[in-house]
């Protein structure tokens, strides 16, 4: 009979450069996802999560009062981990 461990289950992140517009995007990226972990660097921030991580354009828009394109998360990204479902609303890093 053999056993099956289970692997511990591995956080998704997205490190950001810091910038105005990425305070605002980390403040959004935390009102949509409670269970996320912020950490600070020296002009960078990564926000990480276990199971998923979802970026939502209107929760960004409310906050910076313009619009914004989903695509402008690309101009601040540094690095990410996990596997991207992206559409024009959200921008989401999950496992599986």
């Amino acid at each position: 009979m053999s056993t099956v461990t289970a692997r511990p289950a591995q956080p998704v992140f997205i490190a950001l450069q810091l910038n105005d517009l990425t305070r605002s995007l980390v403040e959004a990226i935390v009102a949509d996802n409670p269970h996320a972990t912020v950490v600070d660097y020296p002009a960078m921030v990564k926000i990480e999560a276990l199971g998923r991580l979802v970026i939502r354009r209107e929760s960004v828009e409310a906050l910076i009062g313009r619009d914004w394109d989903i695509q402008e998360l690309h101009l601040s990204l540094i690095s990410l981990s996990g596997s991207i479902d992206e559409t024009d609303d959200e921008f989401c890093l999950h496992w599986g």
